[in-house]
């Protein structure tokens, strides 16, 4: 098991703009449904998020977060 030093990056520092969540207490956007579902984001897909939290609501994503 190796050690995590304070002075090695976190995931979040890595990847700017980077920000994890953990359920659906705050509203979730198209864009971030798509991306919390492992996938790319196309027009098709922004789409197709778009009509799941509209039909579902915060349900949309409670798949994907903790």
């Amino acid at each position: 098991m190796t050690e995590k030093h304070e002075d090695e990056p976190t995931e979040a520092k890595k990847r700017p703009g980077l920000q994890l969540r953990t359920g659906t207490e705050t509203p979730i956007d198209p864009e971030d449904l798509v991306r919390v579902s492992g996938r790319d984001v196309t027009p098709e897909r922004l789409e197709r998020a778009k009509r799941l939290i509209e039909e579902q609501g915060p349900a949309a994503a409670e798949r994907y977060l903790p």
